[in-house]
């Protein structure tokens, strides 16, 4: 007899998890069936190990670059990659630990192996283990997330050609690299890699290393990367490659070649839509964006099964936090619980690369294209006394509001920490507090956060201290 359950998720990743979870505090009965490990790519091998990995090269950066500034030096330096990548999997291994235990805090019932849709109402479990179960769910939350992208042509034979995934679980790094896509995951693998000695090459499509960005951003980045020693073409497409004796050979639109010991492409990801047996009844609507279109409560074209995170891809915003997000929103909608709607423009974006990229919003050019007349507030890193007593001096706060009611457009920086920065402005404009009201508020000193405050000050032109 199947078990019968007022929710079951299917994925287990950022989006899934969460989901289960507010959807247990609501006091509905909650299944949850994942194939792989609690956490998803995220919690396993995305966000949480690389951010690991990428702490671990700031302080190889440090030692071997910037000794003198801080005072110390060493005569036989050793730096061992294989100890960052234990460590990173450490990290990984404790936080997904801890989704366990609050599947089990929070009375859900996990499931491990594949899911798929017999019915609307019907999940078929394919367990891991061996054999299967069949459960019926009032409700289904569809989140499988997605999987890289391949160039057109180019296969990855998960060696010479890969994804993050073989990069994220690899001991060692390779002494040549080519990485395809200057996007936060080539960019945070260009940053690891280059510190631990790698030779790497970038080729990105787009005028920009970060092309989503804000130009000026891309350009403080760039100029960051070539002092690391990093080569990158811009305007440029791999048109094909070749797997060698010694490693792989790439040939470059331009015809130029390249040659490494390996090549990562990390051009995006495309939704596992294919995997859950949509077809027939089961079939749902699309977005424009190739993932599953839902409202605002995260309801696909089949009202009783919803769909979050990575296989709805809201404008290519394939984040953890906005899956978790829009998890929270499901569960709340399938509770009947007051809820919100998001914003998906005005979802903040972070890169880990050094120095830090942050953003939310429209760009300047963006906000104009959308009819607003802006004003533009930007203070640099530079005179910030704290961003100096650590040494980071590089980078800035740019904030763009529209000129006539005073609202926050959006906000682009790069810097120090500037990722932990970002909460104050979204906050801000979530609650629809304008510049002004953000540059009145008192920031403590010397913090950084006084660049928020000195940014928003400009946007009125009338910055302290520059």
């Amino acid at each position: 007899m199947a078990k019968a359950y007022q929710v079951i998720v299917l994925g287990a990743g950022p989006a899934g998890y969460v989901a289960a979870i507010r959807a247990a505090q609501l006091g509905l009965k909650a299944a949850i069936v994942e194939k792989e490990a609690l956490g998803g790519v995220c919690l396993n091998v995305g966000c949480i190990p690389s951010k690991a990995l990428l702490h671990n090269a700031e302080v190889v950066h440090t030692v071997k670059e910037r000794g003198k500034e801080f005072g110390f030096s060493f005569e036989n330096l050793q730096i061992d990659y294989s100890v960052a990548f234990q460590r990173s999997r450490q990290v990984a291994s404790r936080l997904v630990k801890g989704v366990g235990f609050l599947m089990k805090k929070n009375n859900i019932d996990v499931y491990e192996g594949t899911g798929s849709l017999k019915d609307r109402n019907t999940v078929h479990v394919a367990l891991n283990a061996g054999g299967e179960e069949e459960l019926q769910g009032e409700n289904i939350i569809l989140a499988v997330g997605a999987q890289p992208r391949a160039i057109p042509g180019i296969d990855f034979d998960g060696k010479r050609i890969i994804t993050y995934l073989e990069a994220i679980l690899s001991e060692s790094v390779p002494e040549r690299a080519i990485i395809v896509g200057a996007g936060a995951i080539g960019m945070e693998f260009a940053y690891v890699w280059a510190n631990y000695g790698v030779e790497v090459t970038i080729v990105e499509m787009l005028p920009h290393l970060l092309p989503n960005e804000d130009p000026e951003v891309s350009d403080v980045i760039e100029k960051a990367y070539r002092r690391l020693g990093i080569k990158f073409h811009t305007e440029m497409a791999v048109k094909a490659a070749e797997v060698t004796d010694n490693g792989v050979r790439a040939t470059l639109q331009s015809g130029e070649t390249i040659e490494a010991d390996q090549m990562m492409v990390a051009i995006g990801w495309k939704p596992n839509v294919a995997s859950l047996g949509l077809e027939g009844d089961l079939a749902l609507e699309q977005n424009q964006w190739g993932g599953i279109a839902v409202d605002e409560g995260m309801r696909t074209s089949i009202p009783n099964i919803y769909a979050i995170g990575d296989l709805v891809a809201p404008d290519g915003l394939m984040l953890a936090h906005v899956g978790s997000a829009m998890g929270i929103v499901a569960a709340e909608t399938i509770a009947g619980h007051p809820t919100i709607s998001l914003d998906f423009r005005m979802m903040p974006r972070a890169t880990y690369c050094n120095p830090q990229v942050a953003s939310f919003g429209y760009t300047e050019d963006q906000a104009r294209e959308a009819g607003y007349e802006v004003n533009v507030g930007k203070f640099p890193f530079q005179p910030n006394g704290k961003a100096l007593g650590m040494g980071e001096r590089e980078g800035f706060v740019k904030i763009v509001a529209d000129a006539r009611y005073g609202e926050i457009l959006g906000a682009h920086m790069v810097g120090p920490s500037v990722t932990e920065l970002l909460p104050e402005l979204t906050l801000a404009r979530m609650n629809e507090l304008t510049a002004e009201e953000i540059a009145r508020n008192v920031h403590a000193h010397p913090t950084l956060s006084e660049v928020l405050m000195e940014a928003a000050h400009g946007v009125e032109g009338s910055p302290i201290h520059i």
